[in-house]
């Protein structure tokens, strides 16, 4: 039977019952009540989680357990911070904070290891996933896969850990996306025979962005690698890394790195498709193919909340741009002739959404005949799709993005959508194009974009994790849960607002914005929240 367990290391006692208005006291009490019961979430408040505070070291957090903290800072107030002895049984002792088993999940907490050879969080042979948390000052690093696991590592921050932001080594496989890694000895580290899918990471302002060695394998893709002080990528042994081919070309940005963009020491030739580097920073045998030269900027772009300002209200030239779509993991925007069946969406809980817009020409599927629901949506393929469907005026004067080449196919659906006020981009002129973008990002770009506005005291309440949801986008919620623009699977209480939004629930929210102007006719589903 499922359960919640609360923890406040301030005010809670390991005697109380564990609930919301009596907490324990400390995780590891918590922990051994779960134990029984693999549905357990634990709920941590704010504050420091230590020895001091009571807790024992490691961590061991049993299958199925989820410890979920504050997302919306990515748990920058809630800091578990300590070490413990663990025999690894494929790397021997080691100093450990936190040990994840399969299916486990840690969600929004802050967590550090400050002893000799410490790691933050151990991974051995399971299939945990760690999401919108923060590792810092580690001194060995934040995350460390062995065995065969296969970890999700999804958007979350590693900054300043002695050794490397994250290490993954042995069979293991797994994904690696949207995580922020910076200010170490390297960003990440990949040994053994590993193979994880390494997507839309930024790793810059280490010594080393990634490096690759023994027989591993990684699939590299949309990755930004730059102001290395070393390297960008280093490779030794016989690794031998997927950097794209004609297919599938890779998207790394490899920009700005001291001495090379790519390091390669193996004897293997390694083939670059479609990356973005400088030519004469390679190193190695290396066949590069399609990308470009960027140019230098020493600059760290921030990091943080894009900025929703209005800048200015000159009228650009509001000329509708070419939204057609070379990349080829990008599908066609183009309108049928005819109206297509996809294969995959034929009882998948956003099909009428899906297949709405599609009728209307707005959004189509890939070459194969799938549509891919569940594959998330990067901010560049969101631009096309806001283009598509409403065409937005002009308000205000785009920016010339840095990292928006001339010849990127989405520069022109980007700087309309910009001009529309339905996306914004992050200081310094970074717009991250190959970033996906997160729920609460739509919810709000669309409410921005078709100036829209609501009240109400309590739509915030509707949902379970609420405190989840960033300053900047709490009335943008309410409103859109107002117009009936909310769509939340499988659970309507769980906004989820900072998970990378899928590509069906893009278009489920796209299309309720459409139903709301009365542009498409309304769908009934369940998982529309009504307040």
């Amino acid at each position: 039977m499922a359960q919640t367990l609360y923890i406040n290391p301030s005010t809670g006692s390991d005697s109380n019952a564990g609930t919301e208005s009596a907490p324990f006291k400390t995780i590891a009490h918590a922990l051994g009540q779960a134990s029984s019961d693999p549905d357990t979430e634990i709920r941590l408040s704010a504050g420091n989680y230590n020895a001091d505070s009571g807790e024992s070291f490691p961590l061991d957090v049993p299958s199925g357990v989820k410890i979920i903290g504050n997302e919306g800072n990515k748990g920058s107030d809630i800091l578990i911070e300590g070490s413990g002895q663990y025999t690894s049984p494929t790397q021997s002792r080691q100093s450990v904070a936190l040990r994840l088993n399969s299916d486990t999940e840690l969600r929004g907490v802050s967590v550090t290891n400050g002893e000799r050879r410490g790691t933050a969080v151990w991974i051995e042979s399971a299939n945990p996933t760690v999401i919108n948390c923060t590792f810092t000052k580690s001194n060995r690093e934040g995350i460390f896969a062995a065995g065969s696991s296969k970890p999700k590592i999804l958007n979350n921050q590693f900054i300043e850990n002695n050794g490397q932001g994250i290490s993954i080594t042995r069979n293991s496989a797994g994904e690696i996306r949207g995580n922020t890694c910076k200010k170490g000895g390297a960003g990440i580290v990949i040994d053994g025979e590993a193979i994880p899918q390494v997507i839309g990471n930024e790793c810059s302002e280490n010594r080393y962005g990634i490096q690759i060695s023994q027989d591993a394998k990684p699939v590299l893709r949309k990755n930004r690698i730059e102001n290395n002080s070393e390297e960008g990528i280093s490779l030794t042994g016989k690794a031998l890394p997927d950097l794209g081919s004609s297919d599938d070309p890779g998207g790394n940005i490899l920009n700005n790195n001291g001495k090379l963009d790519i390091g390669n020491y193996t004897k293997n030739k390694l083939l670059s498709v479609g990356n973005s580097l400088n030519a004469s920073k390679v190193k190695g045998e290396i066949e590069i193919k399609g990308g470009s030269t960027p140019t230098p900027d020493t600059k760290t772009p921030d990091t943080g909340t894009p900025d929703t300002k209005t800048p200015d209200t000159d009228t650009p030239d509001a000329k509708t741009p070419d939204t057609k779509t070379p990349d080829t993991d990008t599908p066609d925007a183009k309108t049928p002739d005819t109206t297509p069946t996809l294969s995959d969406i034929q009882g998948h809980w956003a099909e009428r959404f899906i297949q709405g817009l599609i009728d209307k020409g707005m959004i189509s599927g890939f070459p194969d005949g799938t549509f891919k629901p569940e594959d998330k949506m990067t901010r560049a393929q969101y631009a096309a799709l806001l283009v598509k469907a409403f065409n937005p005026p002009a308000k205000r004067n785009a920016p010339k993005f840095t990292d928006v080449a001339s010849d990127f196919w989405a520069k022109q659906v980007i700087e309309k959508a910009y001009r529309g006020q339905f996306l914004s981009g992050y200081p310094g002129n970074i717009f991250r194009p190959n970033d996906n973008v997160q729920r609460v990002q739509v919810t709000v770009s669309l409410v921005n974009g078709l100036g829209l506005s609501a009240t109400d005291a309590n739509a915030l309440g509707l949902y379970e994790d609420r405190n989840a949801i960033p300053n900047y986008a709490k009335d943008a919620v309410v409103t859109a849960t107002k117009k009936q623009m909310v769509v939340n699977y499988p659970n309507l209480k769980r906004l989820r607002p900072t998970n990378d939004a899928t590509r069906a629930e893009v278009a489920a929210m796209v299309y309720q914005a459409l139903a709301d102007s009365g542009e498409v006719n309304r769908v009934n589903s369940n998982y529309i929240v009504v307040a």
